[in-house]
């Protein structure tokens, strides 16, 4: 039998922590001397303990470790539950590292306003081009939305013309247009010469007769300051806008998104 302070020790929790599980219920003693009131656990106990903390840290509320330890589940169940749980915060902490991402982004954006020169804006004609292309759903057109659906539909695109020995003749291309409420139907494109695969669409892309376009580079995530200054040119120079941009990836990097260049085409008309 350990005292209170030993056991806690062993299992790296401070006694004020243990007091409080006997105190819920969660936790209690092995024994309790009844002339002093003194707590002392056995090594049994840890087993428990090991289980308590384990769930407290995936963030389980203490009725929910209750519950669960209480529900006396084996080792792989509980692995298994455990497991589960990890995947959920790993995806949390990565949309929080996303967010985060994004905010230093717009603070970057706001510090340059009125500092973003537009000399690099082009205007020019997009010839229509034939594109193998997969689509699917976003639930908005922030970027935290649309990476996580577009980035899988690339890679399931060339996997598919690759298998069907199609190769693509151009740079890829990324284009959105609006669907039911909020959501952005999103297409991942390739140009290809001849052929496509098994679930693979083919499209022709229709010519943009005039297209305000920028070069950008660096992460996607920063694509705000070229699209912004693409906003500022077309109303300096009298122009309106039509729909979302087609992103063309002119270099990609998988291990440096910094080293990422896209041009942004967006089609423009100047009315009479």
């Amino acid at each position: 039998m350990f005292t209170i302070g030993d056991f806690a020790a062993f299992g790296q929790v401070s006694a004020r922590m243990l007091r409080h599980y006997d105190a819920i219920g969660l936790l209690r003693p092995a024994v309790v001397d009844p002339e002093s009131g003194y707590r002392f656990y056995s090594a049994d106990q840890l087993r428990r303990l090991n289980r308590i903390i384990a769930l407290k840290d995936l963030g389980f509320s203490l009725q929910q470790v209750a519950e669960i330890v209480d529900a006396k589940l084996s080792a792989e169940e509980l692995r298994g539950m455990l497991r589960l749980r990890q995947a959920q915060l790993e995806a949390e902490l990565a949309r929080g590292a996303s967010r985060l991402v994004s905010v230093e982004a717009r603070l970057r954006l706001i510090e340059k306003e009125g500092h973003m020169p537009t000399d690099d804006v082009v205007l020019k004609r997009i010839a229509p081009t034939r594109v193998a292309e997969l689509s699917a759903i976003s639930p908005s057109y922030d970027g935290e939305d649309i990476g996580p659906v577009l980035q899988p539909l690339f890679g399931q695109l060339f996997e598919r013309l690759g298998e069907a020995g199609v190769n693509p003749c151009g740079s890829p291309v990324a284009y959105y247009e609006d669907a039911d409420g909020d959501t952005v139907r999103v297409h991942a494109a390739v140009p290809v010469d001849t052929g496509t695969a098994a679930g693979v669409d083919l499209v022709d892309l229709p010519e943009l007769t005039q297209a305000a376009t920028i070069v950008h580079k660096g992460d996607m995530m920063e694509a705000d300051r070229s699209m912004q200054t693409l906003a500022r040119w077309i109303e300096d120079n009298g122009y309106r806008s039509h729909g979302y941009a087609r992103e063309v990836t002119l270099q990609f990097d998988m291990d440096n998104p910094a080293n990422w260049v896209h041009e942004f085409q967006i089609p423009v008309t100047k009315p009479n």
